[in-house]
């Protein structure tokens, strides 16, 4: 059966885009979803697929390391980082780093995830802002998966994740995207693994499935 290891931030994407990939393969496509920090860790354990979606600085340093290759690596998609809340709750002030900044100070509670991209950043972000202390002390840090789920659950006011990751969630509400200055943009690239038979099929498959308006119906850019 052709497989894909994948990032979380085109969940989306591949579960309305299945039935056209699988047209093409002719067959099921297994998807193995997972934040790109924990797929580097069990790819570089041993695990394999046909082909990977990855940050782009994860597909280029396993392609270095000769697990994936190379001369297929191609990007597929765009992702900005965001912040949702609860269906229905009031939208709070984030046109502005300062504006930010005084939310998150203000808000009693919120979620992101240890394992991915927007986690990773976020970390960085609160230190680089100065409210680090602060904003650990009275957030709900989820080892991977999707932190709107704790909107839901009324665990935390606010979510914060890539904007197409919040989506997958029901019951919540996207504020937007962070402002400019405390906003970063992963690139998400796709590529086989070196010697698999279907590498290049599966993830052809799915680059013809990331069209612009595909990837800007479930909260992602087009590359370029």
């Amino acid at each position: 059966m052709p497989s894909l290891m994948s990032t979380l931030a085109i969940a989306g994407l591949l579960r309305e885009a299945a039935p056209a990939i699988e047209a093409v393969l002719g067959a099921p496509l297994q998807v193995d979803l997972a934040p790109t920090r924990a797929l580097e860790a069990r790819i570089r354990a041993g695990e394999r697929a046909d082909a990977a979606v990855l940050t782009a600085e994860a597909i280029a340093a396993l392609a270095a390391e000769g697990v994936l290759d190379g001369a297929t690596a191609r990007p597929l998609a765009h992702s900005r980082v965001g912040i949702a809340v609860r269906a229905g709750v009031p939208h709070p002030d984030i046109a502005s780093v300062d504006a930010l900044r005084r939310l998150l100070l203000d808000v009693p509670s919120l979620c992101y995830s240890r394992a991915g991209a927007s986690g990773i950043f976020f970390a960085d972000l609160v230190e680089r802002l100065g409210i680090a202390a602060a904003v650990n002390a009275k957030a709900i840090v989820i080892p991977q998966g999707f932190t709107a789920e704790k909107l839901v659950s009324g665990e935390a006011a606010i979510a914060f994740q890539q904007v197409s990751e919040l989506m997958e969630v029901p019951g919540i509400e996207v504020v937007g995207p962070l402002p400019d200055g405390a906003q970063t943009i992963a690139v998400f690239s796709g590529a086989a693994f070196a010697g698999a038979p279907d590498g290049a099929r599966v993830l052809a498959a799915v680059a013809a499935c990331c069209t612009p308006a595909a990837l800007l119906a479930k909260g992602l850019d087009p590359p370029g």
